[in-house]
């Protein structure tokens, strides 16, 4: 069987250098794997992402020499396979209905810390969810509308693990590991799985995808590293295949030293191509020319 590899962007703006790098990483492994190369949309944010961000940045990436296989994945046309999977976790009892928004959560944590608490917070910053008791408020309804579902890792782990779970990297960690890395899920908390505003969270969305398009290899930024812990839970939950990791550098703003922005439009590759950019100028600014072996 061939290797797999995805590049997966979301339509909710502009792509920009580091889009540039991920995309042509992919590529070039894929080719040098003698592999397939394969694009999805993320587009189940369907608050912000846009038809026209998809056809600009599916333009972008052929402007950039890049070829992938038809058709394409969107994940706006596969809400039944995700329904599908959070079913298998309810079934399980593993996934839980809560009614407390971010805004309900936030006063939680801010009235714990008032009272001299520190608040334990995701590997993103964001304060845990309270827990399973907290979202389990009298009066919930699963088939409400507007329910969160969220995973109680701890019953899951115990589920799903007897020794802890991880994955094979072939880039490196944040502290420069490679090799075997254990898993943390429970660095997220009882992370959201589902809400009406998006039918599947980003965890379980790729996770599904990832499985259902048979990738055997995800090349992603180093944000995502620590997601990959919960990533894994999901597929030993699930049943799926796990793929092989390789988590590379991000581009840095030169100025403030943050990951690049779709929401600031940092180096958007329209705005590089209206500068008079080839896309060999791009490819080399994102420090994208890979040399394939011949």
């Amino acid at each position: 069987m061939k290797p797999v590899f995805r590049f997966a962007p979301s339509p909710n703006g502009a792509l920009h250098l580091g889009h540039v790098y991920s995309a042509a990483l992919n590529a070039h492994m894929a080719r040098q794997a003698g592999g397939r190369f394969l694009l999805r949309v993320e587009d189940i944010d369907m608050a912000r992402c846009r038809p026209e961000h998809e056809a600009k940045m599916l333009e972008d990436l052929a402007w950039l020499g890049l070829a992938w296989e038809t058709p394409v994945r969107r994940q706006s046309e596969h809400l039944a396979d995700y329904a599908a999977a959070l079913d298998v976790l309810r079934q399980a009892g593993l996934a839980y209905p809560s009614s407390l928004s971010r805004a309900d959560v936030r006063r939680i944590v801010e009235a714990s810390e008032a009272d001299g608490m520190v608040w334990p917070r995701d590997p993103d910053g964001a304060p845990l969810f309270p827990g399973r008791d907290a979202g389990e408020e009298p009066g919930v309804d699963a088939d409400d509308a507007d329910v969160i579902w969220r995973l109680d890792v701890r019953a899951a782990v115990a589920h799903a693990w007897r020794t802890p779970g991880g994955w094979m990297e072939t880039g490196r960690g944040p502290d420069g590991q490679t090799g075997w890395q254990e898993a943390r899920p429970e660095l997220w908390g009882d992370f959201i799985l589902a809400r009406r505003d998006a039918p599947a969270s980003y965890h379980l969305a790729v996770v599904v995808d990832d499985a259902l398009q048979g990738v055997t290899h995800v090349v992603r930024g180093m944000d995502l590293f620590h997601a990959t812990g919960a990533h894994v839970l999901l597929q030993d939950l699930l049943g799926f295949s796990r793929p092989v990791y390789h988590h590379h550098d991000l581009i840095l703003d030169g100025e403030s030293g943050l990951k690049l922005s779709k929401s600031r439009g940092d180096t958007a590759i329209g705005q590089l191509r209206a500068g008079g950019m080839t896309a060999a100028d791009v490819l080399r600014l994102a420090g994208a020319e890979f040399e394939d072996e011949v």
